[in-house]
């Protein structure tokens, strides 16, 4: 298990990143370049992928697997949460018990706050269930009004079709940040997984920037949007990833009703490519056929080939 820090030394750590100056806040000191809070273990294990039926016992044994929740989560920090709520669908939304085991697991390292951000309507929350296991575990559901002065624009060096993204002030005040997509169809790209859920911290208007004109059907416009969210990922790094991959849809994504599969999996870890490449091959995709996923590994996210990853598969 990783050494835990202070959230004093885990503050100054990440002062010291180059972009802090230039933009400010806790988590825009990780931009550009990325930060793991945890300490490196040897032979650490980059993707852990747990199947069972128990979502939020699988959800614990992921974390366990990669090393424990105080590898990422420091004590008295302040966390963000990011589930998918987009539609009630079923297959279509982050399951409460998954989210319920982080909440827990944070609370357990010693997190000072937890706040669930987005900036969709409350009755998203109500009909996913989401709303009453956050309120019942003590963390804080963060509805942000989509009105501009509550995102900061933030520009994208690196960004080949995004030059700036505009994030939720909210989401910059916090320490760590814990990624939390259900990977799923989706109607333009096919996929969507930790890197495509990153949308749901920008501004719902700048947004725009990402659909061009016949964005579902045109295969340059598909490939723009791919390009946006990589481009996105560049300045965003969540410090853990926890993807339910339990029970999705596989058509007619993003919002469903679809195809449901049940592969019964929680997949977790820090690199956003590996993972995503790992969750296409669930329903029989090629994570090199997703531009996404291609363009991120150009970016220098993480790994695309699989082979290449320390993954390690459990049951619960």
């Amino acid at each position: 298990m990783g050494k835990k820090i202070g959230r004093r030394d885990f503050l100054k750590n990440s002062a010291q990143l180059s972009l802090t100056a230039a933009v400010g806040g806790t988590v825009l000191s990780r931009l550009g370049g990325g930060m793991r809070v945890g300490a490196a273990v040897e032979n650490e294990i980059e993707v852990a992928v747990v199947t069972g039926a128990d979502y939020h016992q699988s959800t614990f044994k992921a974390v366990e697997t990669l090393g424990g929740i105080e590898r990422f989560v420091p004590q008295g920090a302040k966390v963000a949460l990011l589930p998918n709520a987009q539609r009630w669908h079923p297959g279509t939304f982050t399951k409460p018990e998954i989210v319920k085991a982080v909440i827990q697991m944070c609370r357990r390292a010693g997190a000072e706050e937890i706040n669930v951000l987005s900036y969709l309507d409350r009755k998203n929350w109500d009909l996913t269930g989401l709303a009453e296991v956050i309120e019942a575990e003590g963390a804080e559901l963060k509805l942000i009004e989509r009105k501009e002065e509550n995102f900061k624009a933030v520009p994208i060096p690196k960004g080949k079709a995004l030059t700036e993204a505009m994030l939720m002030k909210e989401y910059l005040s916090n320490d760590v940040f814990i990624d939390m997509p259900i990977t799923k169809d989706h109607a333009g790209n096919k996929f969507t997984g930790t890197m495509k859920n990153l949308m749901g911290l920008n501004f719902p208007k700048n947004n725009r920037l990402f659909h061009k004109t016949d964005w579902k059907t045109d295969a340059g416009a598909i490939r723009h949007l791919d390009q946006c969210i990589a481009d996105l990922n560049t300045i965003a790094k969540p410090t853990l990833c926890v993807v339910d991959a339990t029970e999705f849809i596989i058509t007619n994504g993003p919002m469903g009703p679809g195809k449901i599969i049940q592969p019964k999996k929680i997949v977790a870890g820090t690199d956003r490519v590996a993972i995503d490449a790992f969750c296409t091959t669930l329903w029989g995709l090629k994570a090199e056929d997703i531009y996404m996923i291609k363009s991120a590994y150009e970016h220098g996210l993480g790994e695309i080939d699989l082979n290449k990853v320390q993954i390690k598969e459990v049951k619960a």
